[in-house]
């Protein structure tokens, strides 16, 4: 089967979703109101409760709830065929986790933009919020630890993905300031800002850096992690506007346009995919497709996550109740898109099925390295791009969308 076909069909699937049932939601469920004073503005202090533009927030929300996660999951998930984690993605995305995202930012916002743990102790009593903390202080130790990991093995395994990653704090920081404190025009803001990106890219291409194969008794990928939880640690104590909000919001725009790019390469090269619909020859050792599917696949169509990025940081920053909508239901559906790109570049990035069953030899196999290289194959016949930059750009993404993750989680 050709990749235009099922592009075709999961786009057209995420835009009946946003026009009909997102739409329903917010009116006839949630039914969000333009009048409600909001956190942002009832308790607003210029560190974490600020009012922010919608299409900032929503590449805040967007960067922070993906991470690497739909990256991951369906370039797993696809050893049980690609057929069962696009229905996963797809439907997922546009019953499940669009409402869940909207859910928790709205009733966050209704208390005050307190955390879901908080709230959940006026709903359900103290013996229930201490466990859900405890569940929620676990979830958070293991989402930083695993995107930890999976930058600093990225790192290692791709040198010139470095000089962009951390030119992107740079470049954020800088954003914040032109935003908030000089007033500049946002559009041009975000143009100036992504064009920085891109040639950031070009340059990490020229200019892979590494650290040495070992550093007082650590090698290279511990020190990576250090350095990165060192970060998280630093940007999580600053005000939203200065790094976090700036960062997602300039990330997301420039991790858009890099799908756009893949999307566009599977239209115009329409590589046939090589992964079968249902694999009925698993490797030995691969766990039950239910209900495992739904776990490997958390992030890119339901994940508790969101709720927690929701009620922690995004519904302190909602200008007006209305724009839960664009925030949430669009965050999530970003993220589907995202899922839907690896799925894909995972299922056709291969010559043929029996080269795709060589990397899919175990379980586990495939993840992030698998996207970026499958991904790039993609992109470099599709749309005749140095293979190079191509490696680059996705190892970039991934990156970036795991950084966000990290920083906010933290």
């Amino acid at each position: 089967m050709n990749t235009i076909v099922l592009v075709v069909i999961g786009i057209a699937a995420y835009v009946l979703g946003v026009i009909l049932y997102s739409r329903f939601i917010r009116k006839g469920i949630y039914k969000l109101s333009e009048s409600f004073k909001t956190p942002a503005h009832e308790m607003q202090d210029g560190v974490d409760y600020v009012p922010t533009n919608p299409y900032i927030l929503w590449g805040h929300h967007f960067t922070s709830v993906a991470g690497a996660a739909p990256i991951i999951g369906p370039a797993i998930a696809v050893i049980w065929g690609w057929g069962p984690a696009m229905l996963w993605v797809v439907f997922g995305t546009i019953f499940f986790a669009g409402i869940h995202d909207m859910g928790a930012i709205w009733i966050s916002v209704r208390h005050k933009a307190e955390s879901i743990g908080t709230i959940s102790e006026k709903i359900m009593g103290r013996s229930v919020s201490l466990l859900f903390t405890l569940i929620v202080f676990l979830v958070l130790l293991m989402v930083n630890s695993v995107f930890a990991v999976a930058i600093s093995n990225s790192f290692v395994a791709n040198p010139t993905s470095i000089v962009p990653s951390w030119g992107a704090i740079v470049v954020a920081i800088i954003i914040g300031q032109l935003i908030y404190r000089l007033k500049w025009n946002l559009p041009l803001v975000t143009i100036v800002g992504v064009v920085v990106l891109y040639l950031l890219v070009f340059a990490g291409t020229a200019l892979p850096f590494s650290l040495p194969e070992t550093f007082m008794g650590l090698s290279s990928g511990a020190v990576w992690i250090i350095i990165l939880f060192v970060y998280a640690a630093l940007a999580s104590s600053l005000p939203v506007w200065s790094l976090l909000q700036p960062r997602d919001y300039i990330n997301g725009i420039q991790l858009f346009i890099g799908l756009i790019v893949l999307y566009l390469a599977f239209i115009i090269g329409a590589p046939q995919i090589a992964a079968p619909m249902f694999n009925s020859e698993l490797p030995a050792g691969t766990p039950p497709m239910i209900p495992l599917l739904f776990v490997t696949i958390a992030c890119g169509a339901i994940s508790g996550f969101h709720g927690l990025v929701g009620s922690g940081t995004t519904s302190k920053q909602i200008d007006k109740e209305s724009h839960i909508r664009l925030v949430g239901y669009g965050g999530s559906l970003g993220e589907g898109l995202l899922a839907l790109a690896s799925l894909l570049a995972v299922s056709a990035g291969f010559a043929s099925m029996g080269a795709w069953r060589e990397t899919y030899s175990a379980f586990g196999s495939g993840g992030l390295n698998g996207f970026i290289q499958s991904g790039a194959n993609i992109i470099s016949s599709g749309l005749k791009l140095n293979r190079d930059f191509a490696v680059n750009l996705l190892a970039v993404m991934g990156i970036l969308f795991a950084g966000t993750t990290m920083d906010t989680g933290v």
